[in-house]
């Protein structure tokens, strides 16, 4: 396939784009260099704006190449459900009824996990709760883990920054695996699920139980590795903090029950969530501080993605189908690092004729790789905004969540490709 001038100035683009994710500490470095500009380069070593800053780059270089209605005909071509939702079930699941409502949840199967309480706590976060995403959807899941872990178990002194990295690595990859039990709540399984008739029995014989099995492996492994440093985590103290009233939690809960319900259709959950925030509004010291701030650079980052992805199909496809299904699967894990996995799936569903055991292997690899960068899996951005403040310059690494995401996936690259 030829690439047109702009098709090939988009990919140019889209590789910047890369590199600049790669490079934010350098911009901070330039703000802590030039004090009068720091503004600007604060904003641009933040890993959340990249994207959408060099989507507007693309649109604006189209408005001047190919004009006005051509480019506007190309962003209105663009879905946006999935960065609007995401924005929506953030803020709704981190709200302190919610995120009350999984802790306790959390805490009640802590008890029955054979490990010292630190540990079983942690082990369960790590377990649980990304499992929990094949219902409540991926982002929620991401928003509470990170959320649980931030406050919970990153905010102790004296924890190393390796066990930091480790901890988001293989929440990274546990999130990205845990929501194939179900055909609604991964981005890259929801992207073809209604195309190839999976449904919930298909998820949970084909996928759901190694993803289960590796999860399980990934947060047994890290809570024993690191459990010197979990002993020292002390108990959490809630004897100050007033319990959040039964039917508050109750009215949180619907609402993010609806958002889920209708994930596919913007104007009813976004019309939940200005209900949401009223009723927040209404009962503020019930709701705790709503990460708004958070959502918004999440949904600009995944904005941007959308925008500068689409004009990637010209080399991603024939790339992706000139693969063995045997090297689709280990092709789709590492192409996951520098797109987005659920945009890997969605153009092998745009192919008539795939075999199952092809179909397999593309959505195999493409959860199994999404725990590598924070731009692999559409949650990523949620948990990297949510848990960068408990990191040097409130920042996370992009080679050291690699690094750390590289042993889970491995767990899980075996456990999807073997058993």
């Amino acid at each position: 396939m030829s690439p047109t001038l702009i098709q090939s100035i988009a990919a140019a683009i889209f590789a910047i784009a890369l590199i600049h994710t790669f490079s934010t500490k350098f911009f901070e470095h330039l703000a802590n260099r030039y004090p009068s500009h720091e503004g600007i380069f604060h904003l641009l070593g933040e890993v959340e704006v990249v994207f959408g800053f060099w989507a507007m780059v693309l649109v604006v270089t189209m408005f001047a190449m190919v004009g006005k209605s051509e480019a506007v005909a190309y962003v209105d071509s663009r879905n946006f459900t999935e960065p609007l939702f995401v924005f929506a079930i953030m803020i709704v699941a981190g709200s302190r009824p919610i995120l009350d409502l999984a802790t306790m949840l959390v805490r009640g199967v802590a008890r029955l996990v054979p490990l010292p309480r630190s540990l079983a706590m942690y082990f369960t976060i790590m377990a649980l709760v990304p499992l929990l995403g094949s219902f409540i959807t991926e982002p929620a899941a991401m928003t509470l883990g990170a959320l649980m872990l931030r406050d919970r178990f990153l905010d102790c002194d004296g924890l190393s920054t390796r066990f930091k990295y480790a901890t988001v690595g293989a929440l990274f990859v546990n999130v990205s695996i845990g929501g194939v039990l179900t055909p609604f709540a991964a981005p890259p399984v929801l992207m073809v699920a209604a195309k190839w008739d999976w449904d919930i029995l298909f998820m949970l014989t084909n996928f759901g139980w190694k993803a289960a099995i590796a999860v399980m492996v990934n947060s047994i492994a890290i809570a024993l590795l690191f459990r010197n440093e979990l002993r020292k985590v002390p108990a959490a103290d809630e004897s100050k903090r007033a319990a959040v009233p039964v039917p508050i939690m109750i009215v949180n809960t619907l609402i993010l029950f609806g958002i889920v319900v209708f994930a596919h259709h913007p104007a009813l959950f976004l019309g939940l969530l200005l209900f949401f925030m009223g009723f927040a509004t209404a009962y503020r010291r019930h709701q705790g501080r709503l990460i708004i701030r958070e959502g918004l650079l999440v949904a600009f980052f995944l904005a941007g993605l959308v925008v500068l992805g689409g004009m990637q199909q010209w080399w991603l496809q024939p790339m992706l189908l000139s693969m063995s299904p045997n090297q689709v699967y280990y092709g789709a894990t590492a192409l996951t690092a520098i797109t987005d996995n659920a945009a890997l799936t969605y153009l092998g569903s745009l192919v008539e004729g795939l075999t199952d055991e092809f179909k397999y292997m593309l959505v195999a690899g493409a959860v199994t790789g999404g725990g590598l960068t924070v731009i692999a899996n559409a949650p990523n951005p949620a948990g990297f905004s949510i848990l960068k403040v408990r990191f040097e310059d409130e920042t996370i690494g992009p080679l050291g969540l690699l690094l750390a995401a590289l042993p889970p996936t491995l767990v899980a690259i075996v456990a999807l490709r073997y058993l």
